[in-house]
């Protein structure tokens, strides 16, 4: 990865932290939280080191403890933690975690998040009600991160609520170089693009370009009284007798996508694929997202998946070599934005 860096091994004897060395002397190291050990030991593998070790506890009474069991005075500091179950204590563990590092004079401290927690809460759908993903950007910064890294938000403008460099990824790339190497020629003979509602059409319309494919829109009405309550209206766009690659930034109790599937078959739809970035799998999305009206579900794995989530059907893409190229940009000082065609 660019210029030639020395790589330190970890010595708990001395206190020294695994890590990158570059030529200019600036020291990066990775770090993560008890959300996904899988995804940070990727990263670090990704990136050519070691992942720094750090003691971590929750007590009898729930509280949790941190603490980075060698010196990272004047790193780069890179902290891994993503949101899925037990979302909240996760997202105490992380403030707790940056706190540390501050305290323990980490040069600069990057958070890398690869699903940012209450991104759904990002604007008021009715009055009295909170902006949660700003909450949560305000914490990061108050807490000490001087970056933030993320993988593709539910909204762009959450990148707006951190007062510091965000770094907005996209796991498109990933699942496209899957899609073009699986696809069957009938697959791609008749494929479109498919968004499962309005505000996904932006996305979709550059899946759309990438793949040359038609793009067909769903239009959907939720009830703001009920959580995860969808019924679908009208498909703009042909859809019969074509394979159907339904686009969309994550699946929760997956209600839209399997109601969007079944109106794409309904419509006369050959295939339906489903290709989404976050597999958040809230009961009973795992159940629903089997149902005959979806042929295949691909995720990537910005957030764990035990293996009582999974099923033939579905597959799950490595997202720690996008993250490893993206830290690698960021430490060197290079541009993440290159890594996207200019999008970033």
């Amino acid at each position: 990865m660019g210029h030639k860096k020395k790589t330190v091994e970890l010595d708990r004897d001395n206190g020294v932290a695994p890590g990158l060395v570059a030529k200019n002397k600036k020291h990066l190291v990775v770090a993560g939280g008890r959300s996904h050990p899988e995804l940070t030991a990727a990263v670090a593998q990704a990136l050519g080191t070691q992942v720094a070790p750090v003691e971590h506890r929750t007590f009898a009474s729930g509280e949790i403890y941190a603490r980075f069991e060698v010196s990272i005075r004047g790193t780069d500091l890179f902290i891994v933690q993503t949101f899925g179950e037990g979302l909240n204590e996760s997202l105490i563990e992380t403030l707790i975690m940056i706190d540390a590092a501050k305290r323990a004079s980490a040069k600069r401290i990057t958070l890398v998040v690869p699903y940012f927690p209450y991104s759904r809460q990002d604007k008021k759908g009715r009055g009295r009600e909170p902006i949660s993903a700003r909450l949560v950007a305000d914490l990061f910064k108050t807490a000490g991160a001087d970056r933030v890294m993320s993988v593709d938000l539910h909204a762009a403008q959450i990148q707006g609520f951190f007062d510091g460099p965000v770094d907005h990824l996209f796991a498109k790339p990933v699942l496209l170089e899957h899609f073009r190497e699986t696809l069957t020629a009938e697959d791609r003979e008749t494929l479109t693009i498919v968004s499962p509602d309005m505000g996904r059409v932006r996305v979709a319309d550059t899946w759309s370009d990438s793949l040359d494919a038609p793009l067909a829109i769903i239009h959907k009405r939720r009830d703001p009284k009920v959580a995860n309550q969808v019924s679908v209206h009208e498909i703009v766009g042909s859809v019969a007798g074509r394979t159907c690659l339904l686009v969309d930034d994550m699946i929760d109790t997956g209600g839209t996508i399997v109601k969007a599937a079944q109106a794409l078959k309904a419509n006369g739809a050959r295939r339906v694929i489903v290709a989404a970035t976050h597999a958040i799998f809230s009961d009973p999305a795992t159940d629903r997202l089997q149902d005959e009206a979806i042929d295949e579900v691909v995720v990537t794995d910005t957030i764990p998946l035990n293996e009582s989530r999974h099923w033939e059907s579905l597959t799950v893409l490595p997202i720690a070599p996008l993250l490893a190229r993206a830290i690698h940009e960021v430490f060197e000082d290079g541009s993440v934005t290159s890594m996207f065609g200019g999008d970033a």
